[in-house]
């Protein structure tokens, strides 16, 4: 039988793909957070005390 004509690194694509998925993935969830701000009308760490939503969720303590 006779050699391949194409061969591949099955390492390195799993490399690469991997890579592809995480900056996905990463790039997504900062776009989320962005459209959260937008949302809710602040920035990251912001603290007003006329806003009536939080950007990251709130809890009552007693």
């Amino acid at each position: 039988m006779s050699d391949p004509i194409v061969t591949f690194d099955e390492a390195a694509v799993r490399g690469e793909l991997r890579e592809l998925v995480r900056q996905t993935v990463k790039d997504t969830l900062n776009a989320l957070l962005e459209e959260a701000d937008d949302l809710v009308k602040a920035d990251r760490y912001e603290r007003t005390a006329g806003r009536e939503a939080y950007r990251v969720g709130r809890c009552e303590r007693e």
